[in-house]
């Protein structure tokens, strides 16, 4: 997954604040700092489990606080998928 595809997500999945720029390099700036909060990346987490039919690790996920580490949450789980 890319933050290309996680930032189009969060904003089909929880809006977007006009004051922030998901365009940029966000991936080290806060989900907070992002206008998004743990029940926007709850409902995207759901979303991503859905389109991939996969189960993501819930502490993994919740304790990313960043989109550099979600992805990497998100992608060590989808690599491993892959792999088994």
């Amino acid at each position: 997954m890319s933050l290309h595809d996680l930032t189009t997500l969060l904003r089909e999945c929880a809006g977007e604040d006009e004051r922030v720029n998901l365009e940029g390099d966000v991936l080290d700036t806060p989900f907070a700092d992002l206008g998004y909060d743990s029940l926007a990346v709850l409902r995207t987490t759901g979303r991503i489990e859905r389109d991939v039919a996969l189960t993501l690790d819930e502490d993994a996920v919740a304790e990313a606080e960043t989109p550099r580490e979600y992805l990497a949450a998100v992608n060590h789980q989808l690599t491993d998928r892959s792999n088994a």
